[in-house]
């Protein structure tokens, strides 16, 4: 079969390796639509392991089906996890699934970016969603970030009614946008150092939008009636951000680090003002099968319009063009893989 390889942002290679053979319990699925993560051209993160296939945002259709597997058929339409939780251990049993040993050491094989990947027995268990018939392949790989999102603002104890700022519109601080919108939130503004994105955030549902390179935590008082926001999401690892957003959020508030800064980097944190003025700062990474199952409803449903993300949709052979169209995050929103398109 044929995958794309990755060796560095900018070397991205169509190759060929042995279709992968199914065991007892496992499934083999053909892969349609593969999303490119911002995750996935987060270099210094990547690099140490390659060369890899990539990509874990998929949605597919069952092609094989191993011995003693009940629940899944050939032909069924499915979104697979690559990373899942134990559900037994002491992080799982006190809601901390994304802090889960086996959740960081679980995967399919390969990639995404591959035209079919083999599901080992434990993924098999608990990561494999079969998709309604109104959710389309290229919809189900928005699947995994959408339920990262889920994850991150139900951990964040968005409330209806209180303002948001999120620091970065490309994919992810969009669909915290969209989710923010669809859970009540009241005024939501983004920031962003790319018109394209910006221009994005307001066709999203933006109420205001604000130029990062700014003075943002004085625009967010401008913007919110002389207020902080009550949350504040990061959504880029551009460090600029991470201070901003620790002079943007309001007494009792929250921000949420969604984005890790580079490696090596420490942030100072005011912890006297925060301590005085009880605000939370916390991370958030990942997701669980339960947000999963939420972000497939919310798609079916139709309150995350998540289709009209795609800019660009591109074959396997041109993977490497989608990483570079996401690296560079000028004017692409979703980039999406589709590895059995014609060349």
């Amino acid at each position: 079969m044929r995958v794309a390889m990755y060796y560095n942002n900018r070397d991205v290679r169509l190759e060929e390796m042995p279709t992968p053979q199914i065991g007892p319990r496992e499934l083999l699925v053909k892969v349609l639509a593969s999303g490119i993560c911002g995750s996935d051209v987060m270099e210094w993160y990547r690099i140490k392991k390659a060369p890899l296939v990539l990509g874990h945002e998929i949605a597919g259709e069952i092609a094989e089906v191993g011995k003693g597997i009940e629940r899944y058929k050939i032909g069924d339409r499915v979104f697979v996890s690559h990373h899942i939780p134990c559900n037994t251990c002491r992080y799982c049993l006190s809601g901390h699934h994304t802090a889960c040993e086996t959740l960081h050491t679980t995967n399919y094989d390969p990639g995404g970016f591959a035209e079919y990947i083999r599901v080992p027995p434990l993924n098999v268990d608990r990561g494999v969603f079969v998709l309604p018939d109104e959710v389309s392949f290229e919809e189900g790989a928005f699947v995994e970030p959408l339920a990262c999102v889920i994850r991150g603002q139900r951990v964040a104890q968005l409330q209806p009614g209180q303002s948001v700022v999120i620091l970065g519109s490309g994919i992810s601080g969009l669909l915290h946008l969209l989710l923010a919108r669809a859970s009540g939130a009241g005024r939501v503004i983004t920031t962003d150092i790319n018109e394209y994105r910006l221009k994005a955030a307001r066709e999203f549902g933006a109420d205001a939008v604000i130029d990062a390179e700014e003075d943002v935590p004085a625009r967010v008082r401008q913007l919110n009636d002389n207020r902080p926001a009550d949350l504040v999401i990061v959504c880029t690892g551009a460090l600029p951000a991470f201070t901003q957003a620790l002079q943007s959020v309001e007494r009792g508030g929250t921000v949420l680090f969604f984005a890790p800064t580079d490696p090596g980097i420490d942030l100072p944190i005011p912890v006297n003002e925060f301590w005085r003025n009880e605000i939370r700062v916390m991370p958030s990474y990942g997701n669980s099968p339960l947000d999963a199952t939420v972000a497939i409803e919310l798609i079916r449903a139709g309150r995350i319009p998540v289709q009209r993300m795609i800019t660009h949709r591109l074959s396997l052979g041109e993977t490497g063009l989608g990483f570079r169209l996401v690296a560079e995050a000028k004017e692409s929103i979703k980039v999406i893989i589709q590895p059995h398109k014609s060349e």
